[in-house]
């Protein structure tokens, strides 16, 4: 009886939140009319952050009624954002991207003092690195 109540409040809360979201879609869309400013429907996307439900979100550009696509993760200013909000793939990339530079300082100066590494590494390895958080950072480069 608990479980149903309960089942009950999150499928009305699920309901409150999917409405207005759509209802904020159609509004963006009568706004980009006004305006004459487009969207393009192929390149929206939706990502559900945070729950699973299986909520669909549709466009209507130029009397046409599009479906967006769901995806688990996007890229957005170099920052990989997955659905779960874990930074460990962005953490993965940076790490590879890093052993590949260190691999071709490795190929393209051979044998280095350690000044001359430390220059090397903090012009070109570094920067990747930044990109992951500190507490993966031990984890991703030994």
């Amino acid at each position: 009886m608990v479980r149903v109540r309960l089942k009950d409040r999150v499928r009305v809360l699920w309901i409150g939140f999917v409405l207005p979201l759509q209802n904020d879609l159609n509004n963006l869309t009568s706004w980009s009319e006004k305006w004459k400013l487009g969207f393009n429907p192929e390149k929206c996307k939706v990502m559900h952050i945070g729950h699973s439900f299986d909520t669909k979100y549709r466009m209507k550009i130029q009397e046409k009624v599009w479906e967006l696509e769901e995806t688990k993760e996007e890229r957005d200013l170099g920052i990989i954002v997955t659905s779960n909000l874990k930074p460990s793939q962005q953490c993965v990339k940076a790490a590879s991207k890093a052993r590949s530079i260190l691999g071709w300082i490795n190929r393209h100066f051979g044998l280095l003092n350690s000044d001359e590494f430390n220059i090397l590494y903090k012009t070109y390895v570094r920067p990747h690195i930044k990109f992951c958080i500190r507490g993966a950072f031990k984890k991703f480069i030994a």
